[in-house]
């Protein structure tokens, strides 16, 4: 308070023609801000329905590369403050890859990890319940879990996994293949 009282005594002091130049300063500024208003507020608007669109799917992936909320809710943050920093109207793909830089720096993604095994000749099919493929696809590899949650969860197909982590279409399917090959041996360990 007692420094608007200082400005405001400053202020009275100050010749009149000079309190005027900096109300009318003042007042193009409200001016200014008042014809942005709209487009802020569709700027606002836009951004509000990307995310909307993508936040589920990102954070979900987030969750199951991460295995805990907090730090799915952090993943997801920093996925589109990355994503709207890059481009003013990010589409899928330019989130995709956000996430990806995100993820990576938390994890290391990118070399395929499994060797191929052979699958134990038992059925699990008839015993499977959510809760034990929810802990396989969380044990899996990093690089493994996202092409099994991109291609098997979120239906992308091999082509645009590849572009997104920067290896071969073959590479992807090798290691969906992997993926799908571990979660079965780890499932059956589980039963």
């Amino acid at each position: 308070m007692h420094y608007i009282w200082q400005n405001a005594t400053r202020l009275k002091d100050e010749p009149q023609d000079k309190v005027n130049i900096m109300a009318s300063s003042f007042q193009g500024t409200i001016n200014r801000m008042a014809i942005c208003a709209p487009a802020i507020s569709a700027r606002r608007m836009q951004y509000d329905e990307i995310y909307q669109e993508n936040c589920h799917r990102v954070y979900s992936l987030a969750f199951w590369m991460t295995g805990n909320e907090l730090t799915a809710e952090q993943l997801s943050t920093d996925t589109f403050l990355r994503a709207f920093a890059s481009a003013a109207d990010p589409t899928t793909d330019q989130i995709d890859r956000a996430f990806l830089t995100e993820v990576r720096e938390f994890t290391p993604v990118g070399t395929l990890t499994l060797s191929c095994v052979m699958a134990p000749a038992t059925s699990v099919y008839g015993n499977v319940k959510r809760t034990h493929l929810e802990h396989a696809v969380l044990q899996l590899p990093a690089t493994e879990k996202i092409i099994f949650l991109l291609h098997d969860v979120e239906g992308y197909e091999h082509s645009r996994i590849a572009r997104l982590l920067g290896i071969a279409e073959k590479e992807s399917r090798h290691g969906l293949h992997q993926a799908r090959l571990q979660v079965r041996s780890l499932i059956t360990r589980m039963l």
